[in-house]
């Protein structure tokens, strides 16, 4: 029965129980079908990657197929409208990190109200971005690059996973914090701006933990400074950024939203699950130098509107203009 008529037809406190009824047997019967979960960058990246693990323990659960889409482009816009636009059922989440607590100052008009039309689920995962180069730079330090940018001022270039990325903001920050003139490229996720400095057509990036260390391990990139505020257990040896640039911080993080409007009880066995999830991905994620995090919604929302503020700061003192 429609909400809609149940409340018209029917005193309020029956309503309600029978929308609480209805409700507890949408989530008894969920899922009757595969769950797909956006990625709104390309395949290889961070979110890809960290969604495909988590789907898979997720799909688990539910009994399930669980999707993953990749719907790269617009700096997250393009994927973050089609699940804003989704049915608010469940069977569509969407990875969320950094670029949705940016692009509201980024942004002029987004397709989408971020704050009506999506929910947070979920808090999974952070870890630090990371200065990487390649092997035939003669750069072992992020005073190396920086000496390397002011000798060099527009010529030196460096990749990100798109505008508004934290890898593009890192870089952005770098450069403004040790005045050098840099030039950004910015890629259509972090796997294709990784082979773009692998080939050579980049100087440098800010890579995301997950898919960064592998390809550091092969030696087929260096890694020169750590973003975040102390240094990563996986990477003892490296120095944080901040040891040579004071108060520099760079952590990327990695979310799960879903359309705004999903039943309460849905919500909170998607919640639980990839919770569960979490905890079964920990040692794995630890190894590649990711933090597993977890917890409720509303811990999301506090994490991510600190976020939506914090970032707010670090564009207008970079003096980045709304596009």
């Amino acid at each position: 029965m429609h909400n809609a008529l149940i409340s018209r037809f029917m005193p309020p406190l029956v309503a309600a129980l029978v929308l609480i009824a209805s409700g507890a047997v949408t989530a008894q019967s969920f899922p009757t079908r595969p769950v797909r979960i956006i990625v709104p960058f390309s395949a290889g990246g961070p979110n890809d990657i960290l969604a495909r693990a988590v789907g898979a323990k997720l799909g688990e659960r539910l009994g399930q197929q669980v999707i993953v889409d990749n719907r790269p482009g617009g700096g997250t816009v393009i994927g973050t409208d089609i699940a804003a636009h989704s049915p608010p059922d469940g069977y569509t989440l969407l990875m969320a990190s950094t670029s949705h607590a940016v692009n509201p100052s980024l942004k002029k008009n987004l397709p989408y109200d971020q704050k009506k039309d999506l929910d947070l689920l979920i808090l999974m995962a952070n870890a630090p971005n990371l200065a990487v180069v390649h092997p035939s730079l003669p750069v072992k330090s992020v005073p190396q690059l920086i000496a390397l940018a002011k000798s060099r001022p527009g010529e030196i270039t460096y990749g990100s996973g798109g505008v508004g990325a934290s890898t593009h903001l890192a870089g952005a920050l770098l450069a403004t914090m040790s005045k050098t003139k840099m030039i950004h490229v910015a890629y259509k996720g972090g796997a294709p701006a990784t082979r773009g400095l692998i080939t050579g057509e980049i100087t440098w990036m800010f890579g995301t933990f997950l898919p960064t260390i592998p390809h550091v391990r092969a030696n087929r990139l260096r890694v020169i400074g750590s973003g975040g505020t102390k240094r990563s257990p996986v990477l003892p040896n490296v120095p944080t950024v901040a040891e040579s640039l004071p108060r520099f911080n760079s952590l990327g993080w990695w979310g799960m939203m879903l359309p705004s409007g999903v039943p309460g009880p849905i919500v909170d066995r998607l919640n639980r699950d990839i919770n569960a999830a979490l905890k079964d991905l920990h040692d794995q994620l630890q190894r590649d130098g990711t933090e597993a995090i977890g917890g409720s919604p509303a811990d999301f929302q506090k994490f991510f509107d600190s976020e939506v503020v914090r970032w707010a700061g670090v564009i207008k003192s970079l003096g980045i203009k709304p596009n």
